[in-house]
């Protein structure tokens, strides 16, 4: 299938960025959605690279402000993700986010893969099974290892499991959507380039510049709120129409 490369457009014409969006999530088969920090700052978590985010303030010599993830909420960007789950159109979800906004706000956690972990959940370090975290210091039911959070430190490897679906979700896939994320910090941030080498549609959704702006197909500047809910609204139509 060859790849249609759309240029400037979201400079000169958001709308027709947005049209052209949906009709390749219209078209898609295996469409698949990776997020980053960047898609929950409409819920007041400031992104690690932003004025005020964690590495922003270690690179100045400031402490990180703590943040109360359990009070956030999802935004119109995690609920048109879920929209995509709903039209049977959302195949799977890579999240580099460890905030729960993807699960709080109603994705199914077998189309879901937390890269970097999860604050509400504990991880085995043994055999990876995930639990909800209660507080309590327990062995794993499963098979008697050590429970421990399932945030992922710099550092620490990331869960084998959610990894290795990722790139085999990446590799399917025919559309791949970036949704806030700088894509710098890896292997997360190796996703899209797996996407592309499969022949997938690249489309970014980023306000900050990432590595592979020039390989994208199309690419947003624009606040996600703007871009993503639209373009789903549209699909929901072409979806109606056919």
């Amino acid at each position: 299938m060859p790849l249609e490369v759309v240029e400037n457009m979201a400079v000169s014409d958001l709308g027709k960025c947005i049209e052209t969006l949906a009709e390749w999530m219209f078209e898609a088969k295996h469409l698949v959605v990776f997020t980053g920090a960047g898609i929950s700052t409409e819920s007041g978590l400031p992104d690690f690279r932003g004025p005020d985010g964690i590495w922003t303030r270690q690179a100045r010599g400031l402490p990180a402000e703590t943040r109360d993830f359990s009070s956030a909420e999802p935004n119109p960007g995690h609920m048109a993700i879920v929209e995509l789950q709903t039209l049977g159109k959302l195949a799977f979800l890579i999240s580099q986010n460890v905030d729960n906004l993807h699960l709080k706000s109603g994705i199914r956690p077998d189309l879901l893969a937390e890269l970097h972990g999860n604050i509400t959940k504990l991880r085995c370090s043994t055999c990876e099974f995930t639990m909800d975290n209660f507080g309590d210091q327990m062995a794993c039911p499963i098979c008697g290892g050590q429970m421990a959070s399932s945030v992922v430190n710099f550092g620490q490897s990331l869960p084998q499991r959610d990894l290795a679906d990722s790139y085999q979700q990446s590799q399917r896939c025919d559309l791949f959507v970036v949704v806030g994320s700088s894509l710098v910090v890896t292997p997360a941030a190796e996703m899209p380039r797996v996407a592309l080498k499969a022949g997938a549609r690249l489309a970014i959704i980023n306000q900050g510049e990432t590595p592979l702006d020039r390989a994208a197909h199309l690419r947003f500047q624009e606040a996600i709120g703007d871009v993503l809910p639209p373009a789903v609204a549209r699909l929901k139509e072409l979806m109606k129409a056919s």
